[in-house]
């Protein structure tokens, strides 16, 4: 199911997204009445999609499909994309928004964190002209994050290992995919997910999901762990961590969610999570060698892609803002190539 077959529909809905001011639920802590509490105004760059996360991945969206496919059939006119992307994506907004950053350093903490790098890394993969001036324009927001991260990874003692935006190794493992972090904070993740998570085994994989999960603490972790463990040490720590994958016994992780509502705003989450584990997956998958685990893994994906795909484009904001990023992490694996 390739991804230039939704090109052009995703990048339609990304740029209604990125320049939709209202709704909007700002993460802003009011400390005075004077304070400015227009979302424009508190972040320039990223005030719309109704959440300030969401606007940043949708943004990320938007270069992926200009990079992937602008110029060919499956995106020919750019020039709407391009020019939103320069209305936003300026030095001056984004030094507002790295100023809020500094400001307010548990801010989209890591989540938020995590897309402003893949975001960069994706403009900087874009190349051409304007590539680089997004590039140059996002630097000092990479600064900020890398120099953010580097102070929240020591006093980090514990992950959050739920299925929403705090997740610790869904951002974390994004992150080190992004190629934007300093030589000495990408060890620094390395190091802490290690910490965190390489002696961990038999996941509670029958706790999963939880009622407004997007993603999955257990397949997160997994993926995260990818990241940091090779080949063979990979596989037998993910043997330790689920092993009914080996035994063929029942997983829960590898059946596709119940959503009752999807027009409900958080039990919708869950559509997400059909994505988010279809990309996990895949990855997983794509790490181990032939046999029964990357089979099921890999039949487990599609399962959960062609149930999430139909949900990407409702004409419903509560889910329309945000689920096709997730839509392309499942069609397109991450990476800055």
């Amino acid at each position: 199911m390739p991804l230039t077959a939704y090109a052009a529909s995703f990048a339609r809905l990304a740029l209604a997204n990125i320049t939709r001011e209202y709704p909007n639920l700002p993460a802003h802590l009011i400390t005075s009445p004077d304070e400015p509490l227009r979302p424009s105004t508190l972040h320039p760059a990223f005030h719309g999609a109704y959440d300030w996360h969401s606007a940043v991945h949708m943004h990320w969206l938007l270069v992926r499909l200009l990079r992937r496919y602008g110029g060919t059939p499956a995106l020919p006119d750019t020039a709407p994309y391009t020019d939103a992307l320069d209305r936003h994506l300026t030095p001056g907004n984004l030094a507002t928004e790295t100023a809020y950053l500094l400001d307010h350093p548990s801010f989209e903490r890591p989540y938020g964190w995590a897309w402003l790098l893949v975001l960069a890394a994706e403009c900087r993969a874009h190349g051409g002209a304007a590539g680089a001036r997004w590039t140059e324009a996002l630097a000092p927001a990479v600064t900020a994050v890398d120099r953010l991260l580097a102070d929240w990874l020591p006093k980090a003692t514990y992950p959050v290992r739920h299925g929403n935006h705090p997740n610790s190794a869904f951002a974390l493992g994004l992150a080190l995919d992004s190629g934007q972090l300093s030589p000495a904070t990408t060890a620094a993740v390395r190091e802490r997910l290690r910490t965190w998570f390489a002696d961990d085994h038999d996941a509670p994989a029958h706790w999963e999901p939880s009622g407004h999960d997007f993603l999955s603490p257990a397949l997160s972790e997994a993926d995260a762990m990818r990241r940091v463990l090779a080949g063979e040490e990979f596989a037998e720590w993910l043997d330790r961590f689920l092993p009914a994958l080996r035994t063929g016994a029942p997983c829960p992780l590898l059946e596709v969610p119940v959503v009752s509502d999807p027009a409900d705003p958080q039990i919708g989450h869950l559509l997400g999570l059909a994505l988010s584990r279809a990309a996990a997956l895949r990855s997983l998958a794509g790490a181990l060698p032939d046999g029964p685990v990357r089979t099921r893994l890999t039949g487990a994906a599609e399962a959960h892609l062609a149930a999430g795909l139909p949900a990407v484009e409702r004409g419903d904001f509560t889910t329309d803002h945000w689920l096709a990023t997730f839509a392309t992490l499942a069609l397109d694996p991450y990476t800055q190539h």
